[in-house]
């Protein structure tokens, strides 16, 4: 081949050579400028990710904590609750001891139960409904209990023991007529009083 040729061949290859170089430079940066956006795309995944997963540890810890707290109030008030049952079965208790004796405590409270029934029956011709063991406890204070209640009411009163019952003690008042009645028994007084009573034992027990 001729200097002059070669010297073309020559003049070709190296333009080629430097449009080749210049061509995988140009590719190299496009992959590196293609691999940081990646990099950058990653991080912020990443971080996102990281976000993500925070924010949702956070609302489980939260909901964890929560229903712990809720779980931790419900044992105590249950253990409230029973606590309190047990002071009422004891006051129960002591209530039926009292009620089986003739003391001057318990005679006293029973004239008071029937006076504060026949009061809010209005008076007139009544029935007290006493357990067995009662009715030689407060039988004598009949007249006393009925001056007490006409002059509360207004209306003539009379007293007389009808049917007995099954009760700790107390007493049911009812009209001749058997329309009107007033359970004053130890039981129903416990029950209609317990929302207060209940108040009012937790305040001493827990207070």
């Amino acid at each position: 081949m001729s200097s002059g040729a070669d010297k073309i061949v020559s003049s070709i290859l190296s333009d080629a050579q430097i449009e080749a170089d210049k061509f995988i430079q140009e590719a190299e940066n496009e992959v590196a400028s293609i691999l940081d956006e990646g990099h950058k795309k990653a991080d912020l995944e990443k971080e996102k990710i990281l976000e993500d997963a925070k924010k949702q540890s956070n609302m489980k810890y939260q909901q964890i904590l929560s229903e712990a707290k809720m779980n931790a109030r419900r044992a105590q008030l249950e253990a409230r609750e029973e606590v309190i049952e047990d002071a009422f079965k004891e006051a129960k208790e002591e209530l039926k001891k009292i009620a089986s004796t003739s003391s001057d405590e318990y005679v006293q409270a029973l004239s008071e139960i029937i006076k504060e029934a026949a009061v809010e029956i209005g008076g007139g011709d009544l029935s007290v409904h006493l357990k067995s063991e009662d009715v030689a406890k407060i039988k004598d204070s009949f007249d006393k209990i009925q001056t007490d209640v006409e002059a509360v009411t207004g209306v003539k009163t009379t007293l007389e023991v009808g049917e007995n019952i099954d009760t700790i003690g107390g007493a049911v008042i009812k009209t001749k007529s058997g329309q009107i009645e007033v359970n004053n028994t130890i039981e129903a007084r416990m029950l209609r009083f317990k929302k207060n009573l209940r108040s009012e034992v937790a305040k001493v027990l827990f207070n």
